[in-house]
């Protein structure tokens, strides 16, 4: 009998290749393995990886049944080995977490953990034993009438005697308990947030054959896609091509199927440790579709107008191959201008990363209209050695990328110049940590990246703390109304005559418009595409709002001004 380790290095290998006959060898191999009991953890991650990605990226319409048979029977071997008194920890490693049988344990945001109260309730509590108690000391009174008697003058507080007590045996857990005591505060929903967020909360979530572990999230598909030829490689990705390509065709999904994706998405990051804004926070009213061919479908959507961020229009998303999750996307845009954030999850990079890449790319040019694609340091490898040990530089560089400061691209060329010569020579981990403490760029033809070059968002809310420090003695307070009487007379506009949206964006951006010294002197017509703006940052999608810098010049500069590095 060949041995378990041997087997599945000939499924990994096998899974990598199209064509011919490779569909059969995978279908020989899974049936072979299927048969075996794994004894280690190890092996048995390696088996669910595999599982994945044919389940993704089949072959055959024999190898993708047999994969989505051996994932819908996976928790049981998951059983099997602890059952055994194997050490599962490896399963909880960020890379590996999220596999059916298993248990998700550790601290998430207040509406993550309403998205788990809402769907998983049964599932999720509070582990208790990971609990910081002083910090229920300041909170708890809200929900639990007189616990200030024994909270303010005793030691030891058994707060979960008392939560028990006000719980009165119910069956509900309590986590749910205080979910729903929180949504009850009459604050808002960004104080909930933070309140509960203080508590630090650790909760342990057993997915069991949950549809939310990685092991069965899945979206049916009408049709699949069989790879029975070669995947598409970067060397024939163009981003030039992409962003000159026709439009593509995209579906605008009802609200409730919206949510639908949206906690998709939500169940595929959380499962995997990770949270993005975009995703616990995008509005379901706003998610369009756009399926691009070789069973891919990407969405993407915006933020309800309460959650947005102050200056910046911001879209996430993410990816389905053959209706299995493989990446997650964020796209925060000003003017044409758009730093993207775009992650493959462990398991599908083997796939077309580069090509969906290039597509997502591609689509957010065609609804928000940008051109200058921006790439934090972090995603090249900063403070992130997961991107350092995959080269990501090299990956962004051969799609058209270059380094935005002179000493960096003149670094990236002497590299270039010794791989000419030497195709054998690969670039240091210490030359790419150094590569990576800059952003990169791609500028779309015909667009003028290089005005982006010396730009960062941050320097224009550095600019506001400057002033006012320097005019406002430090008043938040007395800055927000001064810039708000500033731009509205330079405007010629009154702010009673938007609404309330409106009027909380248009309060945002008048802190910077008062950094603007001849706004007043623009003519009528730019004034008006101002409150234009204004309008538009506060609407349905932000795509327009947008669009609408884009093509506001002087508004345009004035930001590029305000944000570069001096």
């Amino acid at each position: 009998m060949p041995a378990l380790d041997h087997l599945l290095s000939q499924l990994e290998e096998s899974k990598r290749h199209f064509g011919e006959d490779h569909g059969a060898r995978t279908e020989r191999l899974l049936a072979l393995l299927g048969k075996r009991r794994f004894r280690d953890v190890y092996s048995l991650i390696r088996f669910h990886e595999a599982l994945l990605f044919i389940r993704s990226h089949p072959q055959s319409k024999a190898a993708f049944r047999s994969a989505e048979e051996l994932l819908s029977m996976f928790a049981q071997r998951v059983d099997l080995l602890r059952n055994s008194l194997v050490d599962l920890t490896p399963m909880d490693y960020i890379e590996y977490s999220g596999i059916a049988g298993t248990v998700i344990s550790g601290a998430f945001s207040y509406d993550i953990n309403r998205h788990l109260v809402s769907r998983y309730s049964s599932r999720a509590d509070v582990d208790w034993s990971y609990q910081k108690h002083e910090r229920l000391g300041s909170t708890l009174p809200r929900f639990l009438p007189l616990l200030y008697e024994d909270s303010l003058v005793e030691a030891n507080i058994p707060y979960l005697t008392w939560l028990n007590a006000a719980r009165g045996g119910k069956k509900r857990g309590d986590l749910e308990w205080l979910v729903r005591r929180f949504e009850r505060l009459e604050i808002s929903a960004r104080q909930k947030a933070e309140l509960f967020d203080s508590l630090e909360v650790h909760i342990q979530w057993d997915l069991g054959n949950s549809r939310a572990s990685r092991t069965l999230n899945k979206r049916r598909n009408r049709q699949v896609f069989y790879h029975t030829g070669p995947l598409i490689r970067r060397g024939e990705v163009s981003l030039d091509k992409e962003f000159q390509s026709p439009p593509i065709e995209l579906t605008r999904l009802s609200t409730k199927q919206g949510q639908a994706m949206q906690d998709m998405l939500r169940d595929a990051t959380t499962v995997r440790y990770r949270e993005l804004y975009g995703i616990t926070h995008g509005d379901p009213n706003n998610v369009v579709r756009a399926d691009v061919g070789r069973g891919v479908e990407i969405f993407l959507w915006g933020l309800p107008p309460e959650r947005r961020l102050p200056l910046r229009a911001y879209h996430a998303g993410f990816t389905l191959k053959n209706g299995v999750p493989i990446n997650y996307i964020e796209g925060i845009s000003i003017c044409e201008r758009m730093e993207i954030g775009f992650n493959t999850f462990y398991t599908f990079r083997e796939g077309e990363s580069a090509w969906v890449y290039a597509t997502v790319l591609r689509l957010l040019h065609q609804i928000v209209g940008v051109t200058c694609i921006s790439i934090d340091p972090y995603q090249i490898g900063f403070h992130n050695e997961e991107a350092i040990d995959s080269g990501a530089f090299w990956f962004y560089r051969k799609l058209g990328f270059r380094p935005t400061r002179p000493e960096l691209a003149g670094l990236m060329e002497a590299q270039e110049k010794r791989i000419a010569t030497d195709p054998k020579y690969q670039t240091a981990s210490r030359v790419l940590r150094r590569l990576s403490v800059g952003n990169m760029a791609y500028g779309a033809p015909d667009s003028s990246p290089g005005d982006w070059d010396r730009f960062s968002i941050r320097n224009i809310g550095l600019a506001v703390q400057r002033r006012m420090a320097r005019e406002f003695d430090g008043d938040a307070e007395k800055i927000r109304s001064e810039s708000i009487y500033e731009a509205a007379r330079a405007l010629r506009m009154t702010p009673r005559g938007l609404n309330e949206p409106e009027r909380r964006a248009f309060n945002d951006l008048a802190l910077v418009l008062a950094l603007i010294p001849d706004l007043s002197q623009w003519s009528e017509s730019e004034k008006r595409k101002v409150v234009q703006v204004v309008r538009a940052k506060a609407g349905s999608d932000e795509a327009r709002y947008a669009r609408l810098l884009q093509n506001h010049a002087k508004l345009r500069a004035a930001i590029i001004t305000l944000g570069e590095t001096r």
